[in-house]
């Protein structure tokens, strides 16, 4: 007798749920962000070993960072929930539809710190540990409880947690941090708002209508324009710095020169627009934003490739 091979034809809802809640928590990292972070780990590593770093400490390296933003974000998710709701952006995020819970995206992101900080132990060194925690405590506790929702100079200061990968991966090579992870650092620093503002001009009314005081909410686009020429020009000069502290080469000398020209520009054409009255999106701020994370990308992989095919400028 034939038998009914009942199992196998019944439908089954465990997988695709657990998939869809696997990704849910995914989302709550912020894996977009992350990839930009690890953009600026990976080429400060090759510039610390003046070569090529060991491949078994990049992936280390790569793997901690990568547990500690996930943590960082995990964090934010959970305390802007609430703005989060009010924003058409972020409206879809799973803290905002209630796919995870506040307690489980509490202890999703507790469990995210711990394992970063003991793989960073245990793999990596003492001072990248340290160096991570202090990256989540900035971005969890310094941008998204003390600084996000009371100040227009928010993104400024509660950037420096995204500076924080270049001292890291710095430290994971050197077990040190040395004045090149210092300017690398400070380049991140500046352009932070550069980057940030001009998200936040095509995103304005979601800010303002979230209470949350972004420059571009606080401010007219003339006022905000000034500021972004002025980090630009100061971002700039900063990444230039590096050629005499770390004896960079042509590659990023040229590199560095041409991209950062290429912002200034945009940054300025961003700032006629604004006296010339344009408001809104007729001002096209992403144009900018998507540049600059190009140029970030750019610059730091010439950060890693000057010291492989290093040409003296002298």
């Amino acid at each position: 007798m034939a038998t009914t091979p009942i199992a196998t034809e019944a439908p089954s809802v465990t997988g695709p749920r657990r998939r869809s809640t696997l990704a849910a928590y995914l989302a709550l990292t912020k894996p977009r962000i992350i990839e930009l972070l690890l953009v600026t780990t990976v080429p400060v590593m090759f510039l610390a070993e003046r070569g090529v770093p060991s491949l078994w400490l990049v992936l280390a390296t790569l793997v901690g960072g990568s547990l500690s933003a996930g943590a960082a974000n995990t964090f934010n998710s959970v305390y802007d929930r609430d703005i989060d709701r009010l924003m058409h952006r972020t409206s879809s995020r799973p803290m905002v539809t209630g796919e995870i819970s506040p307690r489980n995206g509490l202890l999703f992101g507790a469990l995210l710190t711990v394992l970063s900080t003991v793989w960073f132990l245990a793999l990596v060194n003492v001072l990248s540990a340290v160096l991570s925690l202090v990256a989540i405590a900035l971005y969890a506790v310094g941008y998204t409880v003390l600084l996000k929702r009371r100040t227009s100079q928010n993104i400024v200061w509660g950037g420096i947690a995204g500076c924080m990968p270049t001292l890291i991966g710095w430290s994971a090579v050197t077990g040190t941090v040395g004045w090149a992870a210092v300017v690398l650092f400070l380049v991140i620093f500046f352009w932070t708002p550069p980057h940030y503002w001009p998200l936040s001009m095509a995103f304005r009314d979601d800010y303002s209508a979230a209470g949350v005081p972004m420059l571009p909410v606080e401010q007219g686009p003339v006022a905000v324009g000034r500021q972004i020429v002025a980090y630009s020009w100061v971002m700039v000069a900063t990444s230039l710095v590096l050629v005499p502290v770390a004896s960079m080469g042509w590659v990023y000398a040229a590199t560095a020169g041409v991209a950062g020209v290429v912002f200034v520009a945009e940054a300025h054409r961003l700032l006629r627009a604004a006296r010339r009255g344009v408001t809104g999106l007729a001002l096209k701020p992403m144009r900018l934003f998507h540049y600059s994370i190009t140029y970030v990308t750019v610059v730091f992989l010439a950060v890693a490739v000057d010291p492989l095919l290093h040409l003296p400028l002298s």
